[in-house]
C-alpha cells in the first residue's frame, strides 16, 4: 500500500480538524439527492447536527438509529439538494459499501476524537 497525501504537522491537524462522537437520533431517506444517501440527525450532547451520509449500501435506517458515529463537525455547512449538511460522518469503503466509523465502546455524545 502507498499513502498518497503529503505529511502534515500533527499539532496543526488537531488544531484544525474537530472530530466528535455523536449518536444518530433520526434517519430519513433522501431521494432528492443525486447519490444514494440518508438524512441523519446526529446528537453531539450540547448540539444536534444534520448530515447527508452515504451509508445506504450497508445500513437500513433502523440499523443506524442509536448508533454512535465519528464525525467532523467544523467543516461548515454544505447544501445537498436543498438540505443543509452540517457535519461529515466518517466512513471507510467496505466490500458492500461505505461502513461508518464508530467507537469500540459507547462514549458520551460530543466526546472529542484525538
Amino acid at each position: 500500500m502507498t499513502f498518497t497525501e503529503a505529511e502534515i504537522d500533527p499539532t496543526r491537524f488537531l488544531e484544525d480538524v474537530e472530530m466528535r462522537v455523536g449518536e444518530v437520533v433520526d434517519v430519513e431517506p433522501f431521494p432528492e439527492a443525486r447519490k444514494d444517501v440518508y438524512k441523519l440527525d446526529v446528537d453531539f450532547g450540547e448540539e444536534t447536527l444534520q448530515s447527508a451520509a452515504r451509508l445506504t449500501d450497508v445500513y437500513d435506517p433502523e440499523d443506524l438509529l442509536g448508533a454512535q458515529v465519528v464525525a467532523v463537525v467544523n467543516l461548515g455547512t454544505v447544501t445537498v439538494a436543498g438540505f443543509e449538511s452540517e457535519c461529515l460522518v466518517t466512513g471507510v469503503d467496505g466490500e458492500d459499501g461505505v461502513v461508518h466509523l464508530t467507537t469500540e465502546r459507547d462514549v458520551e455524545p460530543g466526546t472529542r476524537v484525538y
